[in-house]
Order: C-alpha cells, then structure tokens, then sequence
C-alpha cells in the first residue's frame, strides 16, 4: 500500500502562484483523473513588490483548495536570492524521497527571473540524487521517472501539451486566489506586470495558442529533456486534421 504522503505528480515552484499559472490546469486534470498531487513553493515570497509573506500564505492555501492538491509545503531558500548549495539540495533529497513522485514538474531552468532557473536546476539535480542509496537521510532512496519543466517567461518548443480545457475555469478561480497579487482596481500598492488588467489575458491567450497546436481550447506546455512514451499513437493526435 502507498503510505499517506505518496503522490503519483510533485509541482515545484520559487514563488507561490508560479505553480497555479503555469500548471493549474495540469495538477486539476491529474486530479481528476484520480492521481494524486503535492505543490511545494521554494520561497517565502518575503521580496514580492505586493502584499506579505503571511498573506501570500494564506492566498497559497486557498489555492490549494480550489485545485484540490493533497498539500502543499513551503520551504524557505531566499525569495529573491534563491539559495541552491547542499543545505537547500539534502532538504529537497529527504522532501523527494518522503513523497516518492512518480514524475516532478519544475521551473525551466533558464526563465527571465533567476529564482525559476535556479529553482530548475536544483530540483533537477535533487531529483537525481535522491537516488543514490549512499545520500543519508530519514527516508529511503528514490528517484523520480523524469523531471519535465513548466514554463514561464521565456517560451521554448514544448515536448508535449496537456489538454487543459475542462480544467481551465477552475484554474483561473485558483490565480484568483492571489488578490494582493494580480489586477485589482481598489489596490493602493504600487502596480507590477502581473497587476495590470492585461496580465490574465496575455495567460489565456497563451493557453489557447498551445490548446490549438492540440486541437483543444486551452494548453499547458512543457519541456521534457526525454521524450514522453506514448502507448496510443491514434489518440495523441485526436482532434486534429492535415492542415
């Protein structure tokens, strides 16, 4: 039997609301199709221009309700700053091996905001030696099936899209979420890109740009360094014509 803390999918994020624009949709489709799924924030979000650390907390856990993810846990690496030596690596090593993820979604590993590249890399690289029997920790050695990237700033070709249109309205509730942090008229605090009115909208429109390159309405891409297996090759391409 699975122990209580096993998820089939693990989500990494620097920031909280990294995981809910990037790959909401993923982790509720998922979900829904009964796995399991945790979300770990990296930092504190102690050097957001808007609102608190105690408030983007809060935001997190009502946000995790609305996905519906098993939990979610935040480490303490230095927002702004983020800190990847061995102290940082033996703590994701023990998180890894305590949750046993079949697949780990993370920060592409070259994004405009250095905490999401370094954030890649260092669950990269813990994934990995989470493996190694010889690395001594509270929890047995395991290692992932694969490390695939969510991605944020920077757009590169996807590996592979997941279908995230059924999903997308609850997903959107999710970002919602995050009210000190995204478009709100009544806000004193001093504006940033993902306040202004737009922000969600350039979101959509990069969702429906991946959905189509599926025949879907809305997409979620990501990066793999190896190709996913596919056991159904009709069905990878259901829903689209020769153009």
């Amino acid at each position: 039997m699975a122990r209580s803390e096993d998820v089939d999918l693990l989500v990494f994020g620097a920031h909280a609301d990294d995981v809910e624009l990037s790959s909401g949709g993923t982790i509720i489709t998922a979900i829904q199709q009964g796995q399991r799924v945790g979300i770990v924030d990296l930092t504190h979000g102690e050097m957001g221009t808007r609102g608190t650390p105690e408030l983007r907390l809060r935001e997190s856990r009502a946000a995790q309700k609305i996905l519906g993810a098993a939990f979610r846990e935040r480490c303490d690496f230095g927002d702004g700053q983020l800190r990847t030596g061995r102290e940082e690596e033996l703590v994701l090593i023990d998180l890894i091996r305590r949750h046993r993820p079949s697949l780990i979604i993370a920060p592409y590993p070259d994004d405009r905001h250095p905490d999401h590249g370094r954030a890649g890399r260092l669950v990269t690289e813990a994934a990995f030696y989470a493996g190694l029997v010889r690395i001594e920790s509270g929890e047995k050695a395991h290692r992932p099936q694969a490390v695939i990237y969510q991605m944020m700033t920077y757009t590169v070709e996807p590996t592979l899209v997941v279908d995230v249109t059924k999903a997308w309205s609850r997903k959107m509730k999710a970002i919602a979420a995050y009210r000190s942090q995204f478009y709100n008229p009544a806000s004193k605090e001093r504006p940033t890109i993902l306040s202004q009115k737009n922000f969600l909208d350039r979101i959509e429109g990069r969702a429906r740009h991946f959905g189509s390159l599926i025949g879907a309405v809305y997409g979620e891409p990501f990066f793999s360094k190896q190709p996913p297996k596919v056991m159904d090759l009709i069905s990878a391409f259901s829903g689209r014509e020769v153009s």
